[in-house]
This record gives structure tokens, C-alpha cells and sequence, in this order.
């Protein structure tokens, strides 16, 4: 069993017990995560669906990403895959979100966000956090987005296993 199988089962696993959901946000990803979640069987009870939001309209029509946090810290930041997560839980009626924004290459990129560099956005209903991510060094556009693809559920695992400890902790 492949290494990105097993942490995608445990995904699904995961938010079936707690009767709970995750939906996506993807721009670098191109709807790899999405791919990969409904690549499990029994998916469909925690996966409502996901958006591939490639450009900063759609961004911001579908997600309700604000044009000025995108003119402030551009469309490959923390402030925008923080605002794109949330935007997919809150519009997809989600408990989870997850997003993905970057520079998959080969052009793109910036002196301090070069190509490889992708931003993570996690929300949960305890709040949103981000994580920027780099690919590999000599990465190329397929590794840097499954990669990318990789940690993103990484984090979210990670996010709804706190989550989930927190609450339960609070009931106890």
C-alpha cells in the first residue's frame, strides 16, 4: 500500500467516526486532494465536494476571498489560503477545510516565494491556520503539487485529530 493511500484512509476513517466532513479549495493542486479523498472507498459521507480555484476571480466569487487581501498579500500567501479554507467550509457547509496556493512551475515564483513554494490553509470550527510549504529542491510541476498534496492532508489529519481531542476533553 502506497504511503499517500494509508493517511487518506485514515482521513476517511477519521471524519466517518466523528460524523464530520472536509472540503477542498485547490489552486497549485488542481483537485488532487479531491482526487485522492474520493479515491477512498466511502468518501462520499465526509466528502460534500471541493473547488478548483485556479484564478483570483474565482477565488473570490466562489470562495469569498476579498480582492483587497489578494492586492495586499498577493494570491499565493498565508492571508489567502487561510481565507480560501474557510471560504470552502463555510460555503460548502463543511467541518473542515483545506486549500492549497502556489508555484507548481516551471514559471512563477518570487525571491521569497519561489517555484516549490505552496501555502496551506487549514479551517477548522476552532479557527483557520496556514503552513508554508516547500517542495523538494529540483522538484518538478507534478512532484511540487503531489507533494503539496501530501503535506496538505498531513495537516489536516493533524487538525482534525486536535480538534477532535479538544472536544472530547471538553465533554469529559
Amino acid at each position: 500500500m502506497s504511503s499517500t493511500v494509508m493517511p487518506l484512509r485514515r482521513l476517511v476513517r477519521l471524519l466517518t467516526r466523528a460524523g464530520m466532513t472536509v472540503a477542498t479549495a485547490e489552486s497549485c493542486t488542481g483537485g488532487l486532494i479531491a482526487k485522492q479523498i474520493t479515491d477512498v472507498p466511502g468518501s462520499s459521507a465526509v466528502f460534500p465536494g471541493g473547488c478548483v480555484t485556479y484564478t483570483n476571480a474565482v477565488k473570490e466569487g466562489l470562495l469569498g476571498v476579498d480582492p483587497d487581501l489578494i492586492a495586499r498579500h498577493t494570491e499565493v500567501s498565508a492571508a489567502c489560503a487561510e481565507a480560501m479554507a474557510r471560504g470552502v467550509r463555510e460555503r460548502l457547509h463543511s467541518d473542515f477545510g483545506v486549500s492549497t496556493t502556489g508555484f507548481a512551475g516551471p514559471g512563477g515564483g518570487t525571491p521569497q516565494d519561489p517555484v516549490g513554494t505552496v501555502y496551506i490553509g487549514i479551517s477548522t470550527p476552532a479557527g483557520t491556520v496556514s503552513e508554508r510549504f516547500s517542495a523538494p529542491a529540483g522538484s518538478n510541476r507534478t512532484r511540487v503539487r503531489a507533494a503539496a498534496a501530501a503535506r496538505a492532508v498531513e495537516l489536516l489529519l493533524r487538525a482534525i485529530d486536535g480538534y477532535l481531542r479538544e472536544q472530547d476533553a471538553a465533554q469529559s
